[in-house]
């Protein structure tokens, strides 16, 4: 069976391309690329001249199962990554209880499978519990399943414990994913440190809490050699310490949240709780300095970090109400703010939110490549919109883009060349 995408507009992350042509796929594989007339099909799709992407690879998702199922499921999850134009989940392992054992892995794994349209790959937690006193087998959950180990956003406090988890994911080439945030620093803060924060009345904590963490974090990189992926970073202070890293050959990548690269503290306004994530949102100087990391390569991936919270949990004052905000549905709009902005072209938007997760997870996905996954988003990149937070497919609707004027949507997302969303 063979579906031929015809005018389109090509975006190919791994050529660096932006250009007009066709795309055959060949039963779930990419078969051919090219301008010119193209080889006949059974299914013929026009695209109208839109763009036509490799799907998003998104790193940090958290699905509610298990046990708190009424905010995501795998389900939810699913319908609303096909709705973004995501073809692959990496979820986080911080679940009741946390993904530490390869039964709980299984389960996960299983359930993904059954429920969700789109790829499901799970992390698993780095310590027992995510409770930072004692390694998983990291040995049985990689053959299990396992694409990276992670505690979340709860940071290995103990020095020795980390290094130990390190050296032994270093013998077995496992990623480590972590968290760079200080947590007696960090602790109970829900801004950041300054002029804003002091007037609003908030507990806040200075950015240097990150660029501890990360020097300590990849201070045991160097000692330890073991591949590493910061989740998240969010300020500009952190920035030197990881091109650093990186010049030195360290095996070292990061990421940041789309909320950190389209907002800044003062979208908090009045105590908006829907804007209330961790770590929380910096300064305006910061988000430009991270947009212009991701544009020059130095911060290799973008996320959604994907975290619902039902109302409850939200509708409370701002220094007490949960972190977290959905993102899958809006993760493809929202990145488009950087391109409509001039400050990335889309080639290199998508190595972000496609190729470069999927090489530093070792998936074949986020190219165009013959061969590559048929995992495909069609999207128009200019069609306006604006969002109402209760259209969102997943079960929570804590988004802190509700009402906002945002431009680009999908058109229709594949999966191994089966159609997920869209018509036809």
């Amino acid at each position: 069976m063979r579906t031929l995408f015809t005018n389109a507009r090509l975006i190919d992350p791994e050529a660096g391309t932006d250009a007009p042509g066709w795309l055959l796929v060949e039963g779930e594989t990419i078969l051919a690329t090219g301008t010119g007339e193209a080889a006949p099909a059974d299914t013929v799709i026009d695209c109208a001249g839109n763009c036509l992407a490799p799907g998003i690879v998104d790193i940090g998702v958290k699905v509610c199962e298990p046990g708190e199922r009424h905010k995501e499921s795998f389900g939810s999850a699913g319908a609303a990554a096909a709705a973004g134009g995501v073809t692959t989940i990496v979820t986080r392992p911080d679940t009741t209880p946390a993904i530490d054992t390869p039964e709980v892995l299984e389960f996960v794994t299983r359930r993904g499978r059954d429920a969700s349209p789109v790829r499901i790959k799970p992390m698993a937690a780095l310590t027992k519990g995510r409770e930072g006193r004692e390694m998983v087998e990291i040995g049985f959950l990689l053959d299990a399943g396992a694409v990276a180990f992670t505690d979340g956003d709860r940071v290995v406090e103990n020095t020795k414990v980390l290094s130990r988890a390190m050296t032994y994911a270093r013998s077995l080439g496992a990623l480590v994913i972590a968290h760079p945030q200080d947590p007696g620093l960090s602790d109970g803060a829900c801004a950041t440190s300054g002029k804003f924060a002091s007037l609003r009345g908030l507990p806040a904590v200075s950015p240097m809490a990150e660029r501890m963490a990360l020097d300590r974090d990849l201070a045991l990189v160097e000692m330890t050699g073991v591949k590493y992926h910061a989740d998240q970073i969010t300020t500009a202070r952190a920035l030197p310490a990881l091109d650093r890293a990186k010049q030195n050959g360290r095996d070292v990548t990061a990421g940041v949240s789309i909320h950190h690269l389209t907002l800044n503290e003062l979208d908090v306004g009045d105590y908006r709780t829907f804007f209330k994530v961790k770590p929380p949102l910096r300064a305006e100087t910061d988000r430009v300095a991270l947009v212009e990391a991701v544009a020059s390569g130095l911060i290799d991936v973008i996320s959604s970090m994907h975290t619902p919270q039902d109302e409850e949990s939200k509708r409370l004052p701002y220094e007490a109400a949960a972190s977290g905000a959905v993102g899958l549905e809006t993760l493809l709009p929202a990145a488009l703010r950087l391109y409509h902005a001039g400050a990335i072209d889309l080639p290199r938007l998508w190595r972000a939110l496609s190729l470069n997760p999927s090489r530093r997870l070792g998936l074949a996905t986020g190219r165009l490549a013959p061969g590559a996954p048929a995992d495909l988003v069609w999207f128009d990149a200019d069609a306006p919109f604006v969002l109402d937070r209760f259209a969102l497919r997943s079960k929570s609707k804590n988004t802190p883009f509700d009402g906002a004027r945002m431009q680009g949507r999908v058109l229709g997302t594949w999966v191994a060349g089966a159609r997920v969303f869209g018509k036809g």
